[in-house]
């Protein structure tokens, strides 16, 4: 084949398509380590092949989600402390899943940036795998975009999708009745919702992402922001399958006033009280820090809690306790009620 006149590559226009496939061979170690009953093929292929059946299931009903981490990924780039997106975009996509009481099969992942990083690129996947890994489900794909001008010098942007499977039939939420008993998991800190304003609030009170964290944990502003969302996966199902768990809302955008009623049938309520638990420091200094009302902050973050169980209330005294075995920090925030809405009692502090 004759060369063009010019001789110019893909190269030249900005996309290196053997640093892609280097990109490829190092993470082929990292989604072995997540493998489960149920792959057959994973990274190189058109497409990941899985077979529920292989994972144990008969009459099996997937489930899928997609999610990102937002600007969370915006403090990350700019501190270079890359290694926990990955297992966010991991727990914003399984959380939700369980939520439905599926059980999380495996994850795809989209990466993609102006220039490719091999180093940067491949901290951030190894932390999908390691989300996957803790999860249970297995990283069986994703793409890897280089596109010159698209993005600005060191940045690039992540999608996560996982999909995850049921039984016929047990779907949730399921029998949600006023009189069930809130159980509240919690957070690791501010997960990856509400970072455009943590953002804002830094940028006002002058502080860099390197300086001391300002609620005294004894580690860094930027390191504090970046905890990683808390995968609830394993202990969520482990309650499911215990029995008594008729629903689980995942605390993301829109914080406990927006989430729960989501898992709440037409004409029920909660009441939840906000003395049940101590509000850790992040968001009592956010609080402080924009003069942000207790709705307000009710209705962006998750404010220490991250995921909410809906119980029935002769199961709630056990179902709390393999929680707690399993290693979660469990509170007992109120009750399913009769009408609409959330309706708070007590102080946010």
């Amino acid at each position: 084949m004759s060369e063009g006149r010019n001789g110019i590559t893909y190269a030249d226009a900005g996309v290196d398509i053997a640093a892609g496939n280097d990109l490829v061979d190092r993470l082929k170690p990292a989604a072995r380590r997540t493998e489960r009953p149920g792959v057959m093929a994973g990274l190189g292929g058109f497409g990941a092949l899985f077979d529920p059946k292989a994972a144990g299931y008969h009459d099996p009903v997937l489930v899928a989600a997609t999610d990102g981490v937002g600007t969370k990924l915006r403090v990350a780039i700019d501190t270079g402390h890359l290694d926990g997106v990955g297992v966010d975009l991991v727990a914003m996509c399984v959380n939700d899943l369980v939520c439905q009481g599926a059980e999380p099969l495996f994850f795809l992942d989209y990466f993609a940036t102006g220039k490719l990083e091999t180093e940067a690129a491949a901290r951030v996947i190894e932390g999908i795998a390691e989300g996957c890994a803790r999860a249970g489900c297995a990283l069986i794909g994703g793409e890897t975009a280089e596109m010159p001008g698209m993005y600005a010098a060191g940045d690039f942007d992540l999608a996560g999708f996982a999909v995850g499977a049921m039984e016929r039939g047990t779907a949730l939420p399921e029998g949600v009745a006023a009189g069930d008993v809130l159980l509240g998991l919690a957070s690791d800190g501010v997960h990856s919702n509400g970072l455009s304003l943590v953002r804002k609030l830094a940028e006002l009170a002058g502080l860099g992402w390197e300086d001391p964290s300002p609620w005294g944990q004894g580690e860094t502003l930027g390191a504090a922001i970046l905890a990683p969302t808390r995968l609830y996966v394993r202990p969520a199902l482990a309650a499911v399958a215990a029995g008594g768990v008729h629903g689980l809302a995942h605390i993301t955008g829109g914080g406990l006033t927006e989430n729960i009623p989501r898992v709440l049938p037409a004409g029920c309520g909660a009441t939840v009280d906000l003395d049940a638990w101590t509000l850790p420091g992040v968001f009592g200094w956010l609080a402080g820090q924009g003069g942000i009302a207790p709705d307000e902050m009710l209705r962006t973050f998750n404010c220490g809690v991250g995921m909410v169980l809906a119980v029935d209330p002769g199961r709630a005294e056990a179902v709390s306790t393999l929680l707690d075995e399993a290693g979660e920090a469990v509170v007992p925030l109120g009750r399913v009620t009769e009408g609409e809405g959330v309706t708070y009692t007590g102080t946010l502090g």
